[in-house]
């Protein structure tokens, strides 16, 4: 299992201790440095069961600094991805990857549920 997370985000942070707390073994990734690639986000993209829409970190400032509000209503999934893939900070987090699944973001009961079964 991967965590991919930036490491000054309060939520990802919550996220590692929620793992940690629980004895959860992960590999961690910044997504900074070490930001997904077109393919990686388009596997993960289909093991969510996510619209593409829902990867973008809305709340960031590149977000808002891109005007992409209103832009990602009339994007494509492959204009989607290959934007998201262009810079890190694009993606909301934490992403927790599994084996099978693909979690956007912390909600602890929705972390609980993936990882029980």
């Amino acid at each position: 299992m991967t965590i991919i997370c930036y490491p000054r985000c309060s939520t990802c942070r919550k996220a590692q201790a929620y793992l940690e707390e629980r004895g959860i073994a992960y590999t961690y990734r910044d997504i900074k440095t070490q930001r997904p690639t077109q393919e990686e986000l388009a596997s993960y993209i289909d093991r969510s069961g996510l619209e593409p829409r829902r990867f973008f970190n809305t709340s960031g400032q590149l977000y808002r600094d891109l005007g992409l509000k209103d832009r990602v209503k009339e994007m494509s999934r492959e204009e989607i991805i290959a934007l998201l893939a262009t810079d890190g900070m694009l993606v909301k987090r934490p992403l927790l990857v599994t084996g099978e699944r693909v979690l956007v973001g912390f909600k602890e009961a929705e972390w609980e549920a993936c990882l029980r079964g």
